[in-house]
């Protein structure tokens, strides 16, 4: 970029019109009215990529049924510590959408979250074991009080009676949590965008960002093209950036040149769905029931059934199916891996990779797949399956976050990763699960990075927003029943 002078000026820019940026837009109009805000989206709506409904398995990630998050060390011992973080988070995105449904500013929490029990399901000795561990750590805490296990087959039946519909013998364990919610984070995108915009920002669409340059003023210029038609690139100045991007963040931070975005890179995972939308099958199944993943399976490829709702329309989901396509967005470029290569992140990228040759070789048994075998994988949750009601469908883009590590080298990462400048003039996303479900907590955290000489003078706003805001709900139990039966009753998922 050669020009200095942006031919546009607002003091936020947000690139990407998913999740992240919707509620990052909402959180700096709650609390900077005045401020003009300015969203990017290169597709023709909102939510259409990774938040959409489809791409994502909309579980709400509260960990009462993502054993991921709870894993067993070498003694047998099972640690709740993260299982009880994610859990906490997911409860301040709660919060916030249950004050901005109790204020008008997003419609009948129906259309977005519903309430759908989680449960976990495991087969054999050592896999039961470990599912009782895991449920005897969680148990005591106040987040999961309501945690129930069993091994007893009618009992799982009454929990979820396809699982267990012409299932032969052996040892099967869940465990079962009757608070767990199906959140269809597009249409929730698409709520706060509206909302921003009746607050007055301003949400472009077709506006792709193709490069990102630092002021001497300290703030950013953004090249934008437009993809809807042939008019020449604009340049739009801001105060602040936020790249938002899904896996389209990466390029855009190296582009940027801040230094925190140094030695980052990114290896993108594509999956399929299994898809059920008979209302008829759909009606006899409602719980996310998550197993244990496969060896060398990334997190975000566990199994599970799930139920999901779209429109208040009801259908099943089983998957997914790992892969691997080298863009970084569903609608990108196969040229998006390749290109993100750089000097500073082929050591990490290239040490990453030859630690998780497993997850390359389970990739390869993914894609090799035909139909008849995922539909064999669903029977092991649903026995009685029939193939023919299940249609195949591509879920989101992922793209898991590679970076540089003191001992090893170079680790793959499977999180979410929040990159912010020193100066705080912009930051960035980079990572999958657990993603939309903590939306919120993740920008309070680049709130407070950001924006550190004003977050104590939004303290009270902020708590208006979410009534936990800087307390732990799991160490105060009075205060979670009051915060979580009110939030609870406004979303409607008691």
């Amino acid at each position: 970029m050669t020009s200095p002078q942006a031919t546009e000026s607002t003091d936020v820019l947000l690139i990407g019109g998913g999740i992240m940026s919707a509620t990052l837009g909402v959180f700096l109009k709650e609390l900077e009215p005045q401020w003009d805000i300015t969203l990017l989206e290169r597709l023709d709506q909102v939510g259409a990529e990774s938040s959409n409904v489809w791409n994502n398995a909309g579980t709400g990630h509260s960990a009462l049924c993502e054993l991921n998050y709870a894993p067993q060390a070498a003694d047998g011992s099972v640690n709740p510590a993260k299982s009880l973080s994610i859990n906490e988070q997911f409860q301040l995105s709660r919060q916030f959408w249950a004050s901005l449904v109790s204020e008008g500013k997003l419609q009948d929490p129906r259309t977005f979250i519903n309430p759908v029990p989680h449960m976990s399901l495991v087969f054999g000795d050592a896999h039961s074991d470990y599912l009782r561990r895991r449920y005897e750590a969680l148990k005591p805490n106040k987040l999961f009080e309501r945690m129930e296990y069993t091994e007893d087959r009618d009992r799982i039946a009454g929990w979820a009676p396809l699982t267990m519909h012409g299932r032969g013998a052996g040892r099967v364990a869940a465990s079962w949590s009757p608070e767990g919610t199906d959140v269809d984070f597009g249409e929730l995108t698409r709520q706060q965008v509206a909302h921003l915009q009746a607050r007055g920002g301003e949400v472009r669409y077709g506006q792709q960002v193709v490069d990102l340059d630092r002021q001497s003023d300290g703030t950013w210029v953004a090249e934008v093209k437009n993809r809807l038609n042939a008019e020449g690139h604009r340049l739009i100045r801001a105060k602040f950036v936020f790249v938002g991007a899904g896996g389209g963040a990466l390029p855009l931070l190296q582009k940027s040149g801040i230094r925190e975005a140094k030695g980052y890179g990114g290896f993108p995972v594509s999956g399929l769905w299994l898809r059920n939308t008979d209302e008829n099958v759909a009606s006899q199944h409602n719980a996310k029931v998550y197993g244990q993943a496969s060896v060398g399976a990334p997190p975000m490829s566990v199994p599970h059934l799930d139920t999901r709702y779209e429109h208040g329309r009801r259908a099943l989901l089983f998957g997914p199916y790992g892969g691997f396509k080298p863009n970084f967005l569903k609608q990108g470029s196969f040229l998006d891996l390749p290109l993100s290569v750089r000097p500073h992140n082929l050591y990490p990228m290239t040490r990453a990779g030859l630690a998780n040759l497993d997850l390359v070789k389970y990739l390869l048994s993914e894609l090799a797949k035909t139909k008849g075998q995922r539909v064999e994988a669903l029977q092991q949750f649903y026995p009685t399956a029939d193939g023919s009601q299940w249609e195949l469908v591509e879920a989101g883009q992922r793209v898991q976050v590679m970076k540089r590590d003191k001992e090893k080298g170079g680790v793959l990462q499977f999180g979410t990763e929040l990159i912010t400048a020193a100066d705080g003039s912009i930051a960035g996303l980079l990572g999958a699960s657990p993603g939309a479900s903590t939306a919120v907590p993740i920008m309070l955290n680049l709130l407070a990075k950001s924006f550190p000489g004003r977050i104590s003078g939004w303290e009270a706003r902020l708590k208006e927003l979410i009534p936990s805001y800087g307390v732990t709900l799991n160490d105060h139990p009075q205060l979670a029943d009051e915060v979580m039966g009110r939030t609870a009753q406004v979303l409607g998922i008691n």
